[in-house]
């Protein structure tokens, strides 16, 4: 232990909190890093493609892998530099198929074989999304929403897939896989009818959810502890669906509430600028709903920055501990940031979530709670101000030491 990290810890015990506590919680909370930065959301299927369908990775900084290889030599330098427990999100484009190209509604476990013994290799679990977007088939803007039911029915297929992937991982790796569902859909401009997309969308989502993701039929018994949890990103809206959006908050929040099959995820970008993703937590969990939760940043409209440690994002994570729900709360990272080195930009989203996550758990929250039950709001207020400038910093250079990560000077490696 460091000289600084034995302050610190004097410093916060006398808050009565335990920092060898917290750093023992932090290795039980994984983040779950989008692996679409290290390459713009091109994937695997054309390395010369650009990301569509409402969305845009902007910047031309240098360095940009072409080839599969030269990908996991980056990820290989990301993951080494972010400390302590982790997985990695996947798109459904990254499947690694030996340059063949695999119509994504033929899509199997097979193709990821490779990423689940990637990730035992690393010791880390996996995530996974559907790929709503960027395809012939997305071109007219709608994708499970669609009018056309033939264009419906190629990407429900999709996601029907995209589950069963999603249990393989799971069960692979022994840690449950959420797989996340975003689509692009919506106008750009005022629809008169707003009802009969979303109707649309809930019969195509019915219809994913419909089939075990295990494969196991209807009726058979299912897996006491199943690998695979849906979840549903809502959407404030998109370039090109600026007036309208069918996968809104309040949609999935319905669909989630109503039919149990899948859980919500929020998406710090995904609301208007005066909605905080802090706000709503507490409503979903005095519900016993889990989340899931995409960590970005909002620059005027969901722009998908590289995560910082705003005002906002320890909020966050003050309020999952505040509710004693780090356990139902899956945390992971999404953004895409072109104009910057692509693998620092990576490594500062996921390093600022787990500082934050840590400093959440360095909060003395009984003190607080025990000023509120005192009625005392100007000693709860002294010690929130007071908390802000603990050596929360020493606390988690202590962290990344212990895993055998550099607290400071780590962009040299790169």
């Amino acid at each position: 232990m460091s000289k600084s990290y034995d302050i610190a810890r004097e410093v916060y015990a006398s808050y009565e909190i335990d920092t060898e506590k917290a750093l023992k919680q932090m290795d039980e909370i994984p983040v779950s890093i989008n692996c679409w930065q290290l390459d713009d959301l091109t994937g695997f299927e054309d390395f010369n493609a650009v990301p569509g369908g409402g969305l845009a990775a902007t910047g031309a900084a240098p360095g940009k892998p072409a080839s599969v290889e030269a990908y996991f030599k980056d990820m290989n330098k990301m993951l080494a530099l972010v400390p302590g427990a982790k997985k990695l999100a996947l798109h459904s484009i990254y499947a690694l198929t030996e340059g063949r190209r695999i119509p994504r509604n033929r899509l199997e476990p097979e193709h990821f074989t490779g990423w689940a013994e990637y990730a035992k290799e690393k010791g880390i679990g996996l995530d996974f999304n559907p790929t709503y977007f960027s395809h012939p088939r997305a071109a007219s803007g709608w994708t499970l929403s669609s009018p056309d039911a033939s264009v419906r029915a190629f990407w429900i297929e999709h996601g029907v897939r995209c589950r069963r992937i999603g249990q393989y991982l799971g069960s692979e790796l022994n840690m449950p896989c959420v797989t996340n569902h975003w689509i692009p859909d919506g106008s750009k401009d005022t629809r008169a009818d707003t009802l009969g997309p979303r109707e649309r969308l809930r019969a195509s989502l019915d219809s994913i959810f419909a089939a075990p993701a295990d494969g196991t039929p209807n009726g058979e018994p299912r897996p006491e502890s199943p690998k695979n949890i849906d979840s549903l990103e809502s959407k404030l809206f998109g370039l090109g669906c600026e007036s309208y959006t069918t996968g809104s908050h309040e949609f999935y929040s319905n669909y989630v509430a109503t039919t149990g099959k899948a859980i919500l995820c929020m998406d710090t970008g995904h609301y208007h600028p005066t909605e905080t993703v802090s706000s709503k937590l507490s409503s979903y969990y005095a519900f016993g709903q889990r989340i899931m939760l995409h960590i970005s940043r909002p620059v005027r409209w969901d722009s998908d920055h590289v995560p910082v440690m705003s005002d906002e994002v320890a909020a966050i994570m003050q309020e999952i501990k505040r509710c004693d729900a780090f356990g139902r709360t899956f945390i992971g990272t999404d953004f895409f940031d072109g104009s910057i080195n692509r693998i620092a930009a990576s490594v500062i989203g996921a390093r600022t979530v787990k500082a934050a996550v840590l400093h959440a758990l360095l909060e003395p929250t009984p003190l607080l709670r025990k000023a509120e039950e005192e009625d005392n709001p100007t000693k709860r207020l002294v010690l929130l101000e007071e908390f802000k400038t603990l050596p929360a910093g020493l606390v988690f250079a202590e962290y990344c030491e212990r895993h055998g990560v550099r607290a400071h000077g780590w962009l040299e490696e790169i």
